[in-house]
């Protein structure tokens, strides 16, 4: 009997781990290395919140990176201190709401790359009104008047997406793609 439930607990860990590096592959897809996504995961499945030591050890990595871990975490709001009773190092819990940390990743990576390119739009637009004033090449400012038109677009684009990221970043979004989440049917 012992062998058997000590087999059952293996298929259990393995089971926790393959999702976990699941979660560590799609974190990838937000500029997150897979050391933190794995990192991630274990907080996600610890019963208990975690030191930087209990990390260190779950994931055989070093202190320093499981504080820079943590604290990239932190910065995207995927993790939180905890505080427990006589415990006096510090303790980290996972943010357990995926639509929060969802929409709090997005809203922060998309809004400031957007925000770079409408920038870098403008200055193209400034720069190819400029040389096109400048020039007597009749076919270089037809050029530069198609292109004009193609960044016009892309800043119709990019303003649309600030628009579609305050969405997402308010909340508003779940008013329009609602939440399902198993916690809540089990109340």
């Amino acid at each position: 009997m012992p062998n058997t439930q000590n087999e059952e607990w293996n298929k259990y860990e393995e089971t926790i781990e393959q999702f976990i590096q699941v979660i560590a592959k799609n974190m990838t897809l937000y500029g997150i290395t897979p050391s933190i996504g794995r990192l991630y995961g274990v907080l996600y499945f610890a019963e208990e919140p975690m030191t930087l030591d209990d990390m260190r050890e779950a994931l055989a990595m070093s202190k320093t990176s499981m504080s820079t871990g943590v604290r990239a975490l932190s910065d995207m709001k995927m993790v939180e201190p905890s505080f427990k009773k006589g415990v006096r190092k510090d303790l980290y819990k996972s943010e357990e709401d995926w639509y929060k940390s969802f929409t709090s990743l997005f809203s922060s990576r998309w809004k400031h790359h957007t925000e770079t390119n409408i920038e870098e739009a403008d200055e193209a637009l400034e720069e190819l009104r400029e040389l096109k004033e400048n020039t007597d090449d009749q076919e270089l400012q037809e050029k530069i008047d198609q292109d004009i038109f193609r960044l016009e677009y892309a800043q119709d684009y990019y303003r649309w997406l600030i628009k579609f990221i305050h969405v997402v970043e308010s909340g508003e979004i779940f008013k329009y793609v609602p939440k399902i989440d198993q916690r809540e049917k089990k109340k």
